[in-house]
């Protein structure tokens, strides 16, 4: 009988290795996502949001190791120093980048739980509370906030804070953000590693700030854009800039080398008007400081 279990157990493992593998061969992408902090039912909640774009999958870390030296993805056993506390394997063809974003797109509010931070300060809003008159009343007032009955329902006299940004919620905050419906803990999953073509990408990689992305891709754009007017390469961006800059170019050498056009000969008239008007007054100048009063 031993032996039969035994037997099973090890086809049951090939069955779940050979399982994986494939898996791996058919996706373009796959990674490793953190599940600390994150519960069953928060995860059921992730995985029916993304769904659509990302197949999940929970696995022994001996099971990935075996798949893992199975499968014909070059360097994929590479992953699996990241196989470090709990985790859930997720397999695309969107790119590690963009797989990371959706992760961040794809946050859940939940309750607090006693030890958890508080993210902000956490207000319980003056207002009807909907809890009848009894135990909750106490409650209330232990955890600092001020109420009142009224229509048979326990209001809230004032905005209060229950917990600053930054502290350690207490159960009894904890029991109270709960009974007020507050969810202020943001549940996500973490993209800890992925494998992309040979390449393996880590979570500090993967964390883009988009708006400091943008900025340097503007950045970046405006550069290119200077260097190629400089260098007079044309492109749809450029082409107008540096027509327009040999234009004032030319301009500057025609008046410089008095070079009469159509374009030029009034600005030519101009200039050589507004100096003669320079010379004259400057002769006029010598004039009054060379010639004697009485010759003049």
């Amino acid at each position: 009988m031993t032996v039969i279990l035994k037997k099973k157990t090890i086809q049951e493992k090939i069955r779940k290795i050979d399982e994986l593998t494939n898996l791996f061969n058919k996706y373009t992408v796959f990674g490793l996502a953190s599940l600390y902090k994150v519960r069953s039912r928060q995860l059921q909640e992730i995985t029916k949001k993304l769904r659509s774009n990302v197949f999940m999958k929970v696995s022994k870390k001996f099971i990935i190791k075996k798949a893992l030296k199975k499968c014909n993805k070059a360097d994929a056993n590479a992953i699996e120093k990241y196989l470090v506390g709990p985790n859930i394997l997720v397999f695309t063809e969107m790119n590690p980048f963009r797989l990371s974003l959706l992760f961040e797109k794809s946050k859940i509010k939940t309750t607090a739980k006693a030890g958890d931070v508080a993210p902000y300060d956490l207000v319980i809003p003056a207002g009807n509370t909907g809890l009848p008159p009894g135990p909750a009343i106490s409650e209330l007032h232990e955890a600092g906030i001020r109420t009142r009955i009224e229509e048979g329902s326990v209001w809230v006299i004032k905005d209060t804070i229950v917990s600053e940004e930054g502290n350690v919620i207490t159960p009894k905050i904890a029991s109270v953000l709960s009974k007020m419906g507050v969810k202020p803990i943001e549940i996500r999953l973490t993209l800890e590693a992925a494998y992309d073509d040979g390449n393996i990408f880590t979570s500090d990689q993967l964390s883009l700030n988009l708006e400091k992305t943008e900025a340097q891709i503007i950045e970046s754009k405006n550069r290119a854009r200077n260097f190629a007017i400089k260098i007079a390469y044309p492109t749809s961006d450029t082409l107008f800039l540096i027509l327009q800059q040999a234009y004032f170019n030319a301009k500057n050498v025609g008046l410089a080398i008095a070079y009469p056009t159509q374009e030029l000969i009034i600005e030519l008239i101009t200039n050589a008007y507004i100096k003669m008007l320079g010379l004259a007054s400057q002769l006029s100048v010598m004039n009054k400081n060379v010639v004697p009063p009485e010759l003049r």
